[in-house]
């Protein structure tokens, strides 16, 4: 496997303050997008049906997902929430459960030409308890996460930078769901729990390498990036191909373009976060803080 050249950035050209300044300026602005969700609509992102409730129709027959959309919307009453391609077919999701509802949209289907593959449906009642205990697993691995930093730190400053890291590598992702109108489901709400792992463990190895490992700290700093940076690229690039693959234009498989997305998104956040915004908080306490 070729090696992959982790060029030395010399940390001694830059202030703490210009360190954390970028990763903390894009933080706020991924704050404010989720707060401007969160005011317009009562959530931080848009849910799914297995959320809200619902019912997705595949369909096959159809040659583009604005076909579909356009004949569905042509024959029922109620609209539809959106169509997506998986493969030769496609998805239509309506905001509707009752048993008539759905005859509705498999009738209109059949008018249309189109051949009904699979009925999906989620009641609204079912959906509410699935989001509870989605949010309550993202914020029970994130407080476990927490305490287990503070267990094996015992100090503030690199405990704090791992929990501020991970915080922001998941408010990113969320901020850029809401611009590029990607929902949130049980695929999603995985993919977010993936990045809470991905930057712990990178950010675990800088905090290892600066405080429990010989060297001065920018020597330090440099080991952990270049192993820590390689581990990253590696699995961006593996969740790049991924996402392409899965995507309507290769094999459109459902729900692992968005998890993908998420993951580059989140991964690339963890960059910017563990060797800007740690870096900067671990320097401070090195040099200026309680460990000076």
């Amino acid at each position: 496997m070729a090696a992959i050249d982790v060029p030395e950035l010399d940390y001694t050209r830059y202030t703490n303050r210009q360190l954390v300044a970028i990763p903390l300026a894009v933080l706020a602005v991924a704050l404010l997008v989720v707060a401007a969700t969160f005011a317009l609509t009562g959530a931080p992102v848009a849910p799914g049906i297995e959320f809200t409730g619902g019912t997705e129709v595949q369909v096959s027959g159809a040659s583009s997902a604005a076909e579909v959309e356009a004949a569905f919307d042509e024959r029922l009453p109620f609209e539809t929430t959106s169509v997506q391609q998986a493969g030769d077919t496609y998805i239509a999701t309506f905001q509707v459960t009752t048993n008539a509802e759905v005859d509705q949209v498999t009738t209109a289907a059949g008018e249309a030409g189109y051949t009904v593959e699979s009925v999906q449906s989620r009641s609204a009642t079912f959906g509410a308890e699935s989001q509870r205990q989605a949010l309550i697993g993202v914020v029970v691995a994130f407080v476990g996460m927490s305490l287990l930093v503070a267990v094996l730190f015992r100090t503030f400053v690199p405990s704090l930078a791992v929990v501020a890291s991970a915080f922001s590598d998941i408010m990113i992702p969320v901020a850029l769901m809401n611009l590029f109108g990607i929902k949130l489901t049980l695929g999603t709400v995985a993919a977010l729990l993936m990045l809470i792992g991905y930057s712990v463990d990178s950010d675990l190895l800088l905090n290892n390498h600066i405080l429990r490992r010989s060297g001065d700290f920018y020597e330090s700093t440099y080991r952990a990036r270049r192993t820590g940076v390689t581990m990253t690229l590696t699995s961006l690039a593996a969740v790049s191909v991924m996402t392409i693959v899965s995507s309507p234009l290769v094999f459109g498989i459902p729900l692992l373009p968005e998890v993908g997305i998420i993951l580059v998104f989140g991964l690339a956040a963890d960059l910017m976060n563990t060797y800007l915004l740690n870096v900067s908080l671990l320097r401070y306490y090195m040099y200026e803080g309680i460990a000076k």
